[in-house]
């Protein structure tokens, strides 16, 4: 039996390794063995529990428990916690997802013992390597055996930067097979639709009426850390609300709600805090959020995760950062990029408000790319553990 090993550390991660886990569990019990390892990158019940809990998730296997600390510090503690457990565990494979310290964690300590890669959601690129996210990502496609591509220019990403198209196995580090797969979120994104209308009362908690609200997220540390940034993000929200009367809804990440005093000024604090139309509100879940993104009537946001997900639920995006992974998004004018600019803001509102011809070809799959990704780890990595 093939067995993997799957590193998981935030909750994007979390949310992307359920359609493994339900692939493997439908179609691939006997087959493969997956051993799940938490870092504790970012964790707390919030933000992570309720995801294993309401995603039907096997509990992990393994939890470092490494929690936040400077970039350098949390990941060399990672790669001490995972190199352990791939001693112990002697996997075939180590899975790894997206572009967090603990994805490259795990591509390093699996790299230098000789474990194959597995990279979901390879070949992705903002082109600014000031960001870690855009480091980590091309750091752990270059030591990858097996890269699976979401999108098409994902794909050819990689082959600009050498990765070769059709080579014949075996697979290895230096022989690495690439793929235009589909993305896995978009497998989760059909699976939960409906059961987050059976399973959460978000919407009705809130009173909120469909198409009717505004769905906002900010959590990067360029727009949380820097109080010019936030102040601009905030007041373009506000003055949006203020101007349209749409209510505009604030799921707020444990980041910001610790900055929002000290980075934004007193008086723009005070306007946030007593407006009713700005309804700042707990962390959502996964199914909340889905429920969010189904009813909302357009979303603002600097999670690339969440672009999707509202490309997935044919709603305008406004993408609050200077460029974006998910270029097809902006390319087919589903969303636009205004970084932390206030005109910018409120002229991509104006725009979306007044577009009734919005498309939403269909970029991400069938909804089946976590099946066709572990038929090829079967296919190509089952035999010899390190």
């Amino acid at each position: 039996m093939l067995k993997i090993l799957t590193i998981i550390g935030a909750r994007p991660q979390i949310i992307k390794a359920a359609a493994l886990s339900r692939a493997i569990s439908n179609s691939f019990t006997g087959k493969i063995k997956e051993v799940i390892v938490h870092t504790g990158q970012h964790y707390d019940t919030n933000m992570s529990q309720v995801f294993f809990d309401e995603l039907n998730i096997p509990a992990p296997n393994y939890n470092l428990n490494i929690g936040s600390d400077s970039h350098g510090k949390q990941t060399a503690a990672m790669i001490v916690g995972i190199e352990n457990i791939l001693e112990k565990e002697k996997p075939n494979c180590i899975v790894l997802y997206g572009d967090t310290n603990s994805t490259l964690a795990g591509a390093i300590a699996a790299s230098k013992m000789n474990v194959p890669v597995v990279h979901i959601e390879a070949g992705l690129r903002s082109y600014n390597k000031a960001m870690p996210e855009e480091v980590n990502r091309i750091l752990c496609d270059h030591v990858s055996t097996l890269l699976f591509s979401p999108t098409k220019t994902g794909y050819n990403n990689l082959l600009k930067e050498g990765f070769i198209e059709n080579n014949p196995a075996p697979y290895t580090a230096d022989n690495p097979k690439i793929y235009h797969c589909g993305d896995v979120m978009y497998d989760n994104s059909l699976y939960f639709s409906n059961v987050a209308e059976q399973k959460t009362s978000i919407i009705s908690q809130l009173k909120l009426q469909s198409g009717q609200f505004i769905l906002a997220t900010i959590h990067r540390n360029n727009n949380t850390d820097e109080p010019k940034r936030l102040s601009a993000l905030f007041s373009a929200m506000l003055k949006i609300a203020n101007t349209s009367k749409v209510s505009i809804v604030l799921p707020l990440h444990p980041r910001t709600a610790k900055l929002l005093d000290k980075n934004l000024s007193v008086e723009l604090y005070k306007q946030i805090r007593e407006n009713p139309l700005i309804r700042i509100v707990p962390p959502a879940s996964f199914l909340e959020m889905i429920a969010l993104e189904k009813n909302c009537k357009l979303v603002m946001t600097d999670s690339g995760g969440v672009q999707k997900e509202a490309f997935f639920f044919q709603k305008p995006c406004i993408i609050l950062r200077s460029e974006t992974e998910w270029v097809e998004l902006v390319e087919c004018g589903s969303a636009m990029i205004t970084d932390a600019d206030e005109n910018k803001i409120i002229a991509a509102y104006d725009h979306f408000s007044n577009k009734t011809d919005l498309q939403f070809p269909q970029l991400f799959g069938d909804g089946k790319a976590a099946e066709f990704i572990c038929r090829e780890i079967s296919k190509h990595l089952l035999t010899g553990s390190y």
